[in-house]
């Protein structure tokens, strides 16, 4: 099978879960001998022409030059190029900037999206652009052969909404074994004395209300906030500066160093409430930490009765002043990595896409 990969800023990961997903996955069919191809951003730090395997095409992105726009030429400019290579399917992950040149697509190869999150809520943008992303999901909805949810809640709505079934596959994560607590003394902190926040510093993440809820507990111990400092974040980061106990240190790529540091938190949060399965919280469930997650459909689909959950700022006050939640730590943690392992791991994922869409292809 010769397979595309299309909507990230390419491998090997230095950016987010999509890329991450496309790393794992494309390594994963080109070592069941499948001719697989990822599309990178012209100045990725990786100029290579291949990865483990993988076959690498950089296309120009003019984003670093005139922002958000373009991510539209990016993509714009993959799709041209794909429709040159005769490819047997494309896959892409998400649709914001790609569905609009959904007419220029190959006409040959089957097409597959995975419909991300529902990303006309997020609170970032403006009424003009949630119109759009709107539109966008609807041509994406529209214009692809097969449809994929990482969700069940994003699969009930596809359904609901457009009478369209997708496949429900979540990302996959490694049960993380070889904890090494000499990473925790670079960030100062203690084994159990500490607790850790990792997402991109959005609105819709919560972190405002986690942070607001740290800041107005009692309990001693540092949170660390692993996150690009973006605009949000700068405010955020000024909003707390006299809270010493609060730490924005940036964004931080090293599995290594967050899988230490979430093994050996206190309380790990997760304040996510747009989209789907989030990458990040696999990888939370993987490390043996206990997870304060914000309460709604995607978080509790995913942990269900093993974590602990919030909906406002004096939820997470409550729970750090109490500080009784930790005594569960085990009984969480265990379960979260059984289920990483009968459900969530790599393994098993990549073998649902292979097979999905070899499936599907053989079936058109």
């Amino acid at each position: 099978m010769k397979i595309a990969i299309l909507g990230t800023r390419g491998i090997p990961n230095n950016h987010g879960g999509f890329e991450q997903f496309a790393e794992y996955f494309s390594v994963y069919l080109a070592s069941k001998k499948h001719d697989v191809y990822v599309y990178n951003s012209h100045d990725h730090p990786y100029q290579d022409k291949k990865f483990k395997g993988v076959n690498i095409i950089h296309a120009y992105d003019p984003e670093h030059k005139i922002g958000t726009v373009g991510q539209f030429i990016y993509d714009l400019n993959c799709i041209l190029d794909s429709r040159k290579r005769k490819f047997d399917a494309i896959l892409q992950l998400g649709y914001t900037s790609s569905s609009v040149w959904c007419n220029l697509l190959p006409k040959k190869a089957v097409i597959f999206t995975n419909m991300d999150g529902m990303e006309w809520k997020r609170s970032k943008y403006s009424s003009f652009v949630r119109k759009f992303l709107m539109y966008a999901e609807r041509l994406a909805v529209k214009s692809s052969n097969f449809l994929i949810s990482d969700s069940i809640g994003i699969q009930d709505y596809i359904l609901k909404k457009y009478n369209r079934v997708s496949e429900f596959i979540a990302y996959g994560a490694t049960v993380f074994k070889t904890p090494n607590e000499k990473v925790l003394s670079r960030y100062a902190v203690k084994i159990n004395n500490y607790c850790i926040l990792i997402a991109r510093l959005e609105p819709e993440n919560n972190i405002e209300t986690i942070v607001d809820g740290y800041n107005a507990s009692q309990t001693p111990h540092p949170l660390i906030i692993f996150g690009a400092l973006n605009d949000f974040g700068k405010k955020l980061q000024k909003k707390y500066a006299n809270d010493k106990r609060i730490r924005f240190v940036g964004a931080n790529y090293n599995q290594e160093d967050l899988n230490n540091l979430r093994f050996f938190s206190r309380y790990y949060f997760h304040g996510h409430s747009v989209g789907g399965t989030n990458p990040s919280l696999l990888e939370a469930m993987a490390s043996n930490t206990l997870i304060i997650a914000h309460n709604n459909i995607f978080n509790k689909s995913i942990l269900e009765e093993n974590a602990h959950y919030f909906d406002s700022s004096k939820g997470i006050t409550t729970v750090l002043n109490q500080d009784i939640l930790f005594e569960h730590k085990e009984t969480f943690a265990t379960a979260n990595i059984n289920k990483i392992n009968e459900i969530y791991s790599w393994e098993s994922i990549n073998s649902h896409y292979e097979n999905y869409i070899i499936n599907k292809i053989k079936s058109c």
